[in-house]
């Protein structure tokens, strides 16, 4: 099978971290054998990418006998739908369906219908948009590179404090739904109580570094207003990190009820009450377990299923492929 992914969020070399979801998500489908091939178009260095994005797009289907397009995030599903010769699979990633900005959330009311399958990363999404039909399929992990490490070795090559309590925020600050100042007034309210605590913001470095920045930290603190299914916390909980988060997206459900991880209101009193409670308890968590069933290789045999669905819509489920219901397990049924 060749595939075509279609996205305006990849990594570059002054954006490494900028869409390594969609990067590692497309490594792992070549792992398990599929063909495929990236059409990036860098909405953030020039709104004209989105416009040369239409001839780019005609020229590589014209020249590569794709059998399946795949676009990440709804102005990539503008370009892809203009053809109807192969199937279009669309994947939500969070904020344009939940209202930033709003214009980009109608357009995704709009136009989802018009899609042959539809992947949102969490529940939340799928009924915002009421879309009965959708698959629910969170971005993989990448198990390997995501490992639990002692604090003490990757704060000395980070260069980080030895002995002080640190706080990981990832992200982009200047994003109003990342809500970062709730962070700054929140670890107000903790240095209060705690004088040594420190914040480590962790914007702008390569994906590879972020696994030491988690194995560094003592706990991840998520402040986001709408989010899909941050990826920020199914890595931690990969490292065993302990996390304080706002009730976004899935988190609720990766965190379920792992000891020494926290869903806190959006207030910076709530926030800092629950910091604190890690910090005075620093202890890693299980969480690793939780998420095992996330590896890159098992979503990439899910999305396989999407895509042969996506060829077979007059039958019923293609062999392999699955019925398209939330991918969290419940408890007894750990995989």
């Amino acid at each position: 099978m060749r595939v075509l992914v279609v996205t305006n969020m990849y990594p570059t070399s002054k954006m490494p971290g900028f869409g390594t979801f969609v990067h590692d998500q497309v490594r792992a489908l070549r792992s398990v054998g599929l063909e495929v091939d990236v059409l990036f178009m860098n909405g953030r260095t020039s709104r004209w990418s989105y416009l040369l994005g239409y001839p780019r797009f005609w020229w590589r289907l014209l020249r590569g006998g794709y059998d399946v397009v795949h676009s990440h995030y709804i102005l990539a599903g503008l370009v892809a739908r203009t053809q109807w010769s192969r199937p279009v699979v669309l994947t939500h990633h969070g904020c344009e369906v939940l209202g930033y900005p709003r214009w980009q959330t109608l357009l995704a009311r709009l136009l989802t219908p018009l899609f042959d399958e539809v992947i949102y990363t969490s529940e939340e999404m799928r009924a915002a948009l009421g879309d009965a039909d959708g698959w629910v399929v969170p971005c993989g992990i990448d198990l390997q590179a995501f490992t639990p490490e002692r604090r003490r070795p990757a704060r000395t090559r980070l260069g980080l404090p030895p002995s002080r309590q640190l706080v990981l925020w990832a992200g982009e600050p200047w994003r109003p739904e990342k809500r970062f100042h709730l962070v700054l007034q929140a670890m107000e309210r903790v240095n209060e109580q705690l004088p040594g605590a420190e914040l480590i913001v962790l914007a702008g470095k390569p994906h590879s570094e972020v696994p030491s920045y988690m194995n560094a930290c003592d706990v991840l603190v998520l402040t986001s207003a709408a989010e899909g299914s941050p990826m920020v916390v199914k890595e931690a909980m990969a490292c065993n990190l302990p996390v304080v988060s706002t009730r976004v997206g899935d988190v609720a459900e990766v965190l379920g009820d792992t000891a020494n991880c926290y869903l806190a209101d959006s207030d910076p009193d709530d926030l800092a009450g629950k910091l604190i409670a890690v910090l005075q308890q620093p202890n890693r968590t299980s969480g690793r377990t939780r998420v095992e069933h996330l590896g890159h290789e098992q979503i990439a045999l899910r999305l396989l299923g999407i895509y042969t669905r996506s060829l077979t819509r007059n039958s019923k489920f293609a062999p392999g492929a699955v019925p398209p219901e939330v991918i969290w397990p419940t408890p007894s049924r750990q995989s």
